[in-house]
């Protein structure tokens, strides 16, 4: 593993040999560490905890983020509905026998 002022870096080969040290030193620390193979960055090791856990995962997800993009577009715009409208409509809807 290597110090660097921006980011603890280790390679590939060095993570295989030393996973527990450098996983240990990841969640002691808080600090990411970057991982590199032949010469370039692959990954990073972050530490997360069980509560912050799903926000993580869902931080994450290409998908989710898009969505979350695309909602505060919408949101910005003005083009979002009241909750309490739209459920009434799905109700009303529902009560007429209109399947979506």
């Amino acid at each position: 593993m290597s110090d660097n002022d921006a980011m603890t870096t280790v390679n590939a080969r060095d993570l295989a040999r030393n996973t527990a040290d450098v996983l240990d030193e990841v969640e002691k620390t808080g600090h990411p560490t970057l991982v590199i193979r032949n010469g370039r960055p692959v990954a990073a090791l972050v530490a997360i905890d069980e509560a912050g856990l799903e926000d993580f995962v869902l931080g994450s997800a290409p998908e989710y983020a898009r969505g979350m993009q695309e909602a505060d577009t919408a949101l910005v715009a003005g083009a979002t509905r009241d909750a309490d409208d739209l459920f009434a409509e799905l109700e009303a809807e529902e009560d007429a026998g209109v399947i979506r």
